[in-house]
């Protein structure tokens, strides 16, 4: 059982790390890495200092979108 919400049924326009990287099957350090070099798969936005990723992105990333 997993701590997280099937993904389809997030309603938050955004997740923090550790739940982008269990959608995204990587690991939250290498969601870290994209932030950090500006690069990778998708960008995140920083509230109040900190990551959140965007579900429609996920979603469109997962879809195959680039």
């Amino acid at each position: 059982m997993s701590k997280y919400l099937p993904l389809e049924e997030v309603t938050r326009p955004t997740v923090p790390t550790g739940e982008a990287a269990f959608y995204l099957n990587r690991k939250s350090q290498t969601l870290r890495m994209w932030a950090f070099r500006d690069c990778g798969a998708m960008r995140p936005v920083r509230i109040s200092g900190r990551l959140a990723w965007s579900v429609a992105e996920i979603r469109k990333l997962l879809a195959g979108g680039a």
